[in-house]
């Protein structure tokens, strides 16, 4: 089984590049961030036609979330139990399915702006519904898998140069210290190989030529059950998603998926 997530930033946009990816990586299951449409604004029909079934959801902001299974959508779930709102809306940034056997969470972690903006409390609120949703996911039956944006930088080795993120988000101690959570609960990190450089890193700026230095961030996660990561055979970054298409195709996302096989 093959199980993949990707930051898409923006689907329609980005639609030529997603069935170009359902059609040469042939995931059995994607999970998508950061949609930025609203649900029914969703390219349904054309990643139908690539024989996917969906489930999404989206407010037409910058979040939205989606699951694209070909081995079938069941027992769908919207937000996490207790998630926080912010500016009194609950925003679309989890969705779960059970999907051939396996639960399978999609997640959007907020950003956090910075360390002295209320988003960045609300992200630990956040991460804190998600540790415990970790626990009654754990509970079920079937193996689990929690992929997406964490908006985390695990350790200060996932990130190009360190030095530069002093007094930023994205690599403090309470965000990292959140991630621990999950793994103190019961979940395994499933971190991904690099194929051409020494970091997998999962994100680059658009700025700067970040991508071509490989000025970038891992900051896109797997997290599983310890029966989904005994399981795990092979787990990889798709640079090639992030790579610029030629003249007149659509440009890439920011992200670059990350790809999971398994043997369940």
């Amino acid at each position: 089984m093959r199980i993949a997530t990707w930051n898409v930033n923006n689907v329609v946009t980005r639609t030529e590049r997603l069935v170009a990816f359902l059609t040469t990586v042939e995931p059995d299951v994607l999970c998508l961030q950061e949609l930025k449409v609203a649900t029914e604004q969703f390219p349904y029909a054309e990643v139908e036609a690539a024989g996917y079934a969906v489930a999404a959801r989206g407010d037409g902001r910058w979040n939205g979330v989606a699951i694209l299974s070909r081995v079938g959508i069941e027992d769908p779930a919207f937000d996490l139990p207790g998630q926080p709102a912010w500016e009194g809306v609950v925003e679309p940034r989890a969705i779960a399915a059970t999907c051939g056997g396996v639960r399978v969470w999609s997640l959007y972690v907020p950003n956090g702006r910075t360390i002295d903006d209320p988003h960045y409390a609300y992200k630990l609120e956040w991460l804190a519904a998600l540790r415990d949703t970790a626990v009654t996911e754990l509970a079920r039956p079937e193996p689990l898998v929690i992929l997406g944006d964490f908006n985390v930088a695990p350790t200060d080795a996932d990130v190009w140069d360190i030095a530069l993120f002093e007094k930023s988000t994205h690599v403090t101690a309470p965000e990292r210290a959140a991630l621990t959570a999950l793994e103190d609960v019961g979940l395994v990190e499933v971190v991904p190989r690099a194929l051409k450089h020494d970091k997998p890193f999962t994100f680059w700026d658009y700025r700067q030529l970040a991508f071509p230095k490989n000025s970038g961030m891992r900051i896109d996660l797997v997290y599983a059950s310890p029966a989904f990561a005994a399981a795990v055979t092979d787990s990889y970054v798709d640079r090639e998603a992030r790579k610029p298409g030629k003249k007149g195709t659509p440009p890439p996302s920011d992200h670059a998926p990350v790809v999971v096989d398994v043997t369940l």
